[in-house]
């Protein structure tokens, strides 16, 4: 067979790759939209997806239930003072506590997975630009997180508001001011937790050390902050990142916290710079 034969056949090829809209040569391989397409297969083929989707919202609608029962019984006992600082809001969409560990662990598993099973060497070998590839992973993980996140807590506060108004306590109906800035701003924040999550995985690359500091992160160190020594406390309660975040969440205006967009402003910002650190650490060591 012939050179010239060869080479015609080869341009046959490429002409009919390119007519399916088929990169023609290895470099177009790592294109962004099949990046794109393929972490999309893989995040969606995951069983933990579709445990976590079930799980935040499962979560958030039986939390709800719960604290809008149990804070509707206590209102009758309720002082002035306490009355005054009721939050249906908050106590509606209470659930985001566990919701955000949820989706930030299925964040870090986007990443921790493919380490754990060494899938990752053939992920970067299709994709050599490791900044496309750490890209298509947060935009596949906020395609799911930040719609989960929005039916979470618009389930919460239906949930928890129909809670307080069997109880007789003060409840919101969805026309009520500020009640589209909590469903909303919570789903947003949850995508934010998201994003926390694969940063964390992108940085420690390890499932059960990421685990471990999202726990940490997100529940132990809130929890603690009021046992911290004098401005340590206030200055954590007020700027720790799932604190303020969490505070998009809520009604009540407390004088000495973060209003609720400021507070998301910094949970966006801390997942900004993490990821920015996420993305130098990708692409600067071995698989």
């Amino acid at each position: 067979m012939s050179q010239d034969t060869v080479e015609k056949r080869t341009a046959r090829v490429r002409t009919r790759r390119d007519r399916h809209g088929t990169p023609a040569g290895p470099a177009g391989r790592a294109t962004l939209r099949h990046s794109l397409h393929a972490e999309w297969i893989r995040v969606r083929t995951m069983r933990s997806t579709l445990y976590v989707v079930l799980g935040t919202l499962a979560a958030g609608t039986a939390l709800a239930a719960l604290n809008g029962s149990a804070a509707g019984d206590e209102y009758a006992t309720m002082t002035a003072a306490d009355r005054s600082a009721f939050d249906p809001l908050a106590i509606s969409t209470q659930g985001y506590i566990l919701a955000q560990v949820t989706l930030a662990l299925l964040g870090g598993l986007v990443v921790t997975a493919e380490y754990g099973s060494r899938t990752i060497v053939g992920t970067l070998t299709a994709v050599p630009r490791r900044g496309r590839v750490l890209a298509a992973k947060a935009a596949v993980l906020t395609a799911i997180a930040l719609p989960t996140g929005v039916a979470t807590t618009f389930g919460a506060f239906l949930v928890g508001r129909a809670a307080l108004e069997g109880a007789g306590a003060p409840h919101h109906a969805l026309a009520d001011p500020g009640v589209w800035r909590v469903v909303l701003g919570g789903g947003l924040y949850l995508a934010l937790a998201a994003l926390l999550g694969l940063a964390a995985g992108t940085l420690i690359r390890s499932t059960t050390a990421t685990v471990t500091t999202l726990f940490a992160t997100m529940l132990i160190v809130p929890a603690l902050a009021p046992a911290l020594p004098g401005p340590l406390a206030g200055g954590t309660a007020k700027y720790w990142p799932p604190s303020a975040g969490g505070r998009i969440l809520t009604g009540y205006r407390d004088p000495d916290l973060l209003a609720p967009w400021p507070g998301l402003a910094v949970m966006a910002g801390c997942v900004v710079v993490l990821l920015t650190a996420a993305f130098l650490a990708f692409r600067g060591r071995d698989a």
